[in-house]
């Protein structure tokens, strides 16, 4: 099954943003709005993904995320992988916060 694939600097400012990485990652720097649940929780916590509207699935560079946008769209959601990641989200310089209290970055 393919998958849909948008590029960062598509995503819409208002979009649903999925991050699946783990916790050391989301630390290190995330988009403001996004909502981290990391790839192994993603089942468990399903419900917590919005039912109604596109989500936007990221990782570090767009496997994690692509594997997660595979099955929340086999289980009848609406999801897009944004290709290249995080990686491609800093370096489209789309906005970034930490949790560190250091410049936020992709780990």
């Amino acid at each position: 099954m393919t998958v849909p694939e948008i590029e960062a600097h598509d995503v819409p400012a208002d979009g649903y943003l999925l991050d699946v990485r783990e916790q050391d990652e989301w630390v290190a720097g995330h988009a403001p709005e996004a909502v981290h649940i990391p790839l192994g929780q993603l089942q468990a916590r399903v419900d917590e993904v919005p039912a109604e509207q596109t989500v936007y699935v990221v990782c570090r560079v767009g496997g994690r995320s692509a594997q997660a946008a595979a099955w929340l769209n086999h289980i009848g959601r609406t999801a897009v992988n944004v290709g290249g990641g995080m990686q491609s989200w800093q370096f489209a310089q789309r906005p970034m916060v930490s949790e560190s209290g250091q410049p936020p970055f992709v780990a």
